[in-house]
């Protein structure tokens, strides 16, 4: 397709610009110049091809064309089949996304809430940690669609559609949640580097401060490579929770009730408590900002049958990932469940990430345990680190456009997380660190509704999505999801200030 434009004095001038088949575009500069009785035809080399997602038309929900592309350096950059091609090349084209997403939903902040949760109430909140689950599935479908559709992140979308006091607020608020999700790092980094290398907490924490390294050994300049780090992590921690469940063989019985929901979990103050924190920590406001800008990654056409192909194929690939964080989420309250509330030495107030390597310890031997679950940890550490640098990147560029080094972002967060962490692992030890690490999950599922509420809005307008807003049965169940989430988060507010602490209570009875 060819787009034309002239002035016509003595001669024509103008320019070309020629939109190909990728969706991609060039700009060529053109002069006509009328000399008898011939025409001679100039043209000056071609300008580098612009990404479609920079030029592609603006939807009329919209108040400005969105001239900047999310996450710049890599948008665009990995091609894609054509929407004729093979089915299984489209598939890989898209493959590993949903395992950058799905890190956050399998952080060490997933493991201590999943540990305290086993270990105090059994099998009793798997079925939150099912419901939780469907419920980002559901929830990073929206975040989806919503970058394929509009060629914007949400952090964008924010500041184009709200007034700027509304876009600094959430910009605080987001920021927040990232450093909520960076104390878990830090925290669970320092416990396995305690189990593996004998390192106290309190020095652990202050040695995550290095981590920053490992991002720029990676970086974002090769986004397949990443993703090819990020998947081999994913296996390893897989793989070792497959193992603990052969080893622990706890009872499935027990577990397939623990998966039908109860009444007690929202009349009961601790069940509710631990509940909350468990969907703040596998529902990941973070997460939501991060799919929809790397879907852009993918050179996909900028048509509707692109998009469509992109929502397709994209969709799987996020399915197939979280239902692995499910997995492993599961696996973690299971084998809590199964040695601190079950076993035959039940104490339900002792579990913590550092102990929790004692659940192999009967199958293995003490220190394969330690050793294996140490690396585990460890590896969850430094897949979190990677996803919550590209988050922060994507955060502060869409609602501040302001553009920082991938080190620098992360030196910025990791320097407030390392401060309330260091001093609570000296002074309190592990026991208060793991309190810490609970109450970060519940941060985060505070700051959630955040995250939910514009992206809803969003997808549910017709002028901002066109014919990809969502249907009624899709509006209707966001609705109801963004319902619940405001009724849990006013709950734990006003529940905490009137116990006045932001806490579970350490007999059981609820905060205190």
């Amino acid at each position: 397709m060819t787009i034309a434009s002239f002035e016509l004095n003595s001669s024509l001038k103008g320019h070309v610009v020629i939109v190909t088949a990728n969706g991609h575009s060039k700009k060529q500069d053109l002069n006509i110049e009328i000399e008898k009785p011939t025409l001679i035809l100039r043209a000056p080399p071609p300008l580098p091809l612009v990404p479609a997602s920079v030029v592609s038309l603006c939807l009329p929900g919209w108040r400005q064309q969105n001239e900047s592309a999310s996450l710049a350096e890599v948008n665009s950059s990995i091609s894609v089949p054509s929407v004729d091609g093979k089915w299984y090349k489209k598939f890989f084209a898209f493959a590993g996304l949903g395992f950058l997403v799905s890190v956050a939903y399998m952080d060490p902040g997933n493991w201590a809430t999943d540990l305290a949760g086993g270990a105090a109430f059994g099998y009793t909140l798997l079925s939150v940690v099912m419901i939780s689950n469907f419920t980002a599935i559901f929830l990073q479908y929206l975040a989806l669609k919503l970058g394929v559709v509009a060629n914007r992140d949400l952090a964008q979308a924010c500041r184009d559609a709200y007034p700027n006091w509304v876009v600094y607020s959430l910009w605080i608020v987001m920021e927040i949640a990232i450093a909520a999700t960076d104390l878990a790092e830090v925290i669970g980094t320092a416990v396995a580097m305690n189990l593996l290398f004998g390192i106290p907490l309190w020095a652990g924490v202050l040695i995550t401060a290095m981590d920053t390294l490992f991002i720029l050994m990676f970086g974002t300049k090769s986004f397949r490579s990443l993703e090819v780090l990020v998947f081999l992590l994913c296996l390893l921690i897989a793989g070792i929770f497959a193992y603990e469940l052969a080893v622990v063989k706890p009872d499935w019985l027990k577990v397939a009730v623990g998966l039908v929901p109860r009444v007690e979990i929202v009349t009961h103050p601790d069940l509710l408590f631990n509940a909350i924190g468990i969907l703040g920590a596998t529902v990941m406001p973070h997460s939501l900002y991060l799919h929809s800008s790397i879907i852009q990654t993918r050179a996909y056409p900028r048509t509707k049958s692109g998009r469509e192909m992109a929502l397709r194929y994209g969709s799987w690939d996020s399915c197939i990932s979280l239902m692995l964080a499910y997995v492993v989420n599961m696996s973690i309250l299971i084998l809590a469940a199964a040695a601190f509330h079950f076993g035959p030495k039940a104490n339900t107030n002792v579990a913590t990430i550092s102990q929790a390597y004692k659940l192999l310890t009967p199958a293995l031997g003490k220190e394969a345990a330690r050793i294996l679950f140490g690396v585990a940890l460890l590896a969850c550490g430094q897949n979190s680190t990677i996803i919550g640098t590209l988050a922060g990147q994507v955060v502060m560029e869409g609602f501040l456009q302001l553009h920082l080094k991938p080190w620098v972002r992360r030196l910025l967060t990791r320097s407030i997380a390392i401060i309330p962490a260091a001093l609570v692992a000296a002074l309190g030890g592990d026991t208060a660190a793991g309190r810490l690490l609970v109450l970060s999950q519940v941060i985060l599922s505070f700051t959630l509704v955040f995250a939910v509420v514009p992206l809803i809005q969003f997808t549910s307008s017709r002028a901002k999505m066109g014919s990809f807003v969502n249907g009624w049965p899709t509006c209707i169940v966001a609705t109801f999801i963004g319902i619940i989430l405001s009724g849990l988060n006013i709950y734990l507010v006003v529940e905490s200030i009137h116990f006045h602490q932001f806490g579970p209570a350490k007999g059981g009875a609820g905060p205190v």
